[in-house]
């Protein structure tokens, strides 16, 4: 029987086994060879926060109050894409065939049974490593389109995860210069580095509005894109960004403490905030632009190795060490970007 890791409770993670569902029409069966996890948004439902804003209704566009907090199911599914390959093949897929090399979207999963539209099929020689950061790349494409980010802009982007650096590399194909990455641990100011930025600045050293302004000779960034999900973070982007500029907020962050102001530089320089998420249709660009264009844009430019995830997937791990491995993911930042493993 195949195994899966599961989460038991925030603090503890364990190896399972669990049953593959009958092979339907359309459907593929695949051996996992490597995966990774989404750091935000996984510990925003493992610790909790994302459920305490009560229910998304969607004809009303907002979050209802429950009358009580739901707790998070358990064992809860972690993981976020997986590569390996096609062992069988179900009726009616055409695109695929066994012995395929593909990516697609699942958890710590030793075999996945998902249906052919999910599936990537991979050319000869692609790093899986820069495959499975096509949903980080997803949200970072969008995060740029949605802050217009044209040729020769400033660009300051925080938080160096998977999106921020994925971010970076976007930016500079878009033709921004300079582009600046912000980033308090020395292990993702590296991966910045690795990934192109022109300048890496330290919050926790020094005041990152007033380093933007002299990065761009005191006019601010153009645009600055917020994915650290810090309300620190949100407040120096509203003082780094120029006059009339673009703050988009990317992150997936619970709520903020009180604190932030929106005086002082927000209200002398007006810029205009920009809330992106590459999943939320109708796209702003929408009917021309919708998320399934951002994935063929974003897929194409990763199998013509113009966005790479070798500096972003750190460390990797054997599939049996991620009882203990999966929780440095909020105990020791310092020590992981994105976290892979090794099956």
């Amino acid at each position: 029987m195949p195994k899966e890791a599961v989460a038991i409770s925030p603090d503890q993670v364990a190896i399972i086994d669990y049953e593959l569902p009958a092979l339907a029409e359309g459907q593929v069966r695949v051996r996992t060879r490597y995966a990774t996890a989404k750091h935000g948004t996984e510990m925003a439902f493992l610790k909790g926060y994302a459920a305490q804003r009560g229910r998304y209704d969607r004809e009303l566009g907002l979050f209802l109050p429950r009358p009580e907090v739901p707790g998070v199911p358990r064992p809860m599914g972690i993981g976020n894409m997986f590569v390996g390959e096609i062992i069988e093949a179900g009726s009616g897929v055409t695109n695929l065939k066994v012995g395929d090399r593909v990516l697609g979207y699942g958890g710590f999963r030793q075999v996945h049974t998902v249906a052919r539209t999910r599936c990537w099929k991979m050319p000869a020689g692609l790093s899986w490593k820069s495959a499975v950061c096509l949903d980080p790349a997803d949200f970072a494409m969008a995060a740029v389109r949605d802050g217009n980010v044209r040729v020769g802009d400033a660009v300051v982007i925080f938080g160096m995860g998977a999106i921020g650096l994925m971010a970076v590399q976007i930016a500079l194909l878009a033709g921004a210069q300079p582009v600046i990455a912000v980033e308090p641990l020395d292990n993702r100011r590296e991966a910045a580095a690795a990934c192109g930025a022109d300048a890496l600045l330290d919050p926790s050293s020094r005041d990152v509005g007033i380093e933007v302004r002299h990065l761009t000779g005191h006019r601010g960034a153009d645009v600055a894109i917020e994915y650290s999900g810090n309300v620190e973070a949100v407040q120096a982007a509203l003082k780094a960004v120029a006059f009339g500029g673009t703050v988009v907020a990317g992150a997936f962050p619970g709520p903020y403490p009180a604190g932030l102001d929106l005086g002082a530089e927000a209200h002398l320089n007006i810029p205009n905030i920009v809330f992106s998420r590459a999943c939320s249709e109708p796209n702003r660009e929408h009917p021309r632009w919708d998320e399934a264009r951002i994935y063929a844009t974003c897929w194409r430019l990763i199998c013509e190795g113009r966005l790479s995830g070798e500096a972003i997937v750190a460390p990797v791990v054997p599939f049996a060490d991620l009882p203990t491995e999966y929780l440095k993911i909020a105990t020791a930042p310092g020590e992981n970007v994105k976290l892979g493993v090794e099956f």
